[in-house]
């Protein structure tokens, strides 16, 4: 005998399972704007601080190691002249070309919002969240640097760029996996910068470690900012779909 229709369990529909996110571009982290306001936030109190006094209790900390930088300057200058003058090159004018060639070669490919983000974090950012911080604090460069600066050592504008260039690349060019190699490539060049920068007496080693934070900061903002348009491009780069 034939079971009857109704004793025939009823066949399930297929489930529907949503297709996975583009790895490109990166989601921002869950908390990304608190954690970035928090920063800059920071980062304004201690330029507040600056401003209202130039001698400020972390002054003893950038003088001694100036005092070491000093000792050890002619020693060393033969063999980390060049790698300095590279680093001092990178993080003036020329450093701006970088972020531009990422953004012409997003854009060729269709990736104008990502070009956009990119813009915004390296150059916009500068304008808007870095100078304005560098007239707010207007502290003296230390004294006798070696190369050409302009006023306000506080934050660091360089290694403002060079976080900035490194989280936006990041975001908007590497998968998950090459990802944390780039992390630590990256981790390394601002630390280099860092070092550079006191090295070659135009910074304090304070305002080098403000300009890390602010630059930290103003990405994890931006990054929120533009959280639903790079998620719009993610959708069209796993439809293949750039162009339309």
């Amino acid at each position: 005998m034939f079971p009857s229709p109704s004793s025939v369990p009823p066949s399930r529909p297929p489930r529907q399972v949503a297709p996975p996110r583009h790895h490109l571009p990166a989601a921002p982290p869950r908390h990304a704007l608190g954690a970035g306001i928090a920063l800059l936030l920071l980062a304004f109190l201690v330029g507040l601080l600056l401003r209202l006094d130039r001698q400020p209790f972390f002054q003893g900390l950038d003088d001694r190691w100036a005092a070491s930088l000093n000792d050890s300057a002619a020693a060393e200058s033969g063999e980390l002249g060049a790698f300095s003058t590279v680093l001092d090159r990178l993080g003036g004018p020329l450093g701006m070309v970088l972020p531009l060639l990422v953004i012409g070669c997003l854009c060729v490919y269709g990736r104008w919002r990502s070009g956009l983000f990119v813009f915004s974090v390296t150059v916009v950012a500068n304008l808007v969240v870095l100078l304005p911080m560098k007239q707010l604090a207007d502290r003296p460069r230390p004294p006798h640097p070696w190369v050409l600066v302009s006023d306000g050592s506080y934050p660091s504008g360089q290694v403002f760029s060079a976080v900035a260039l490194v989280v936006a690349v990041a975001v908007v060019v590497f998968p998950p996996r090459a990802r944390r190699w780039w992390w630590a490539f990256g981790a390394s060049y601002v630390l280099a910068m860092m070092g550079n920068r006191t090295w070659l007496h135009a910074q304090w080693l304070s305002d080098t470690f403000a300009g890390a934070v602010v630059g930290v900061g103003t990405c994890l903002v931006v990054w929120r900012i533009f959280a639903s348009l790079l998620d719009v491009e993610a959708e069209r780069m796993a439809a293949n779909s750039l162009w339309l």
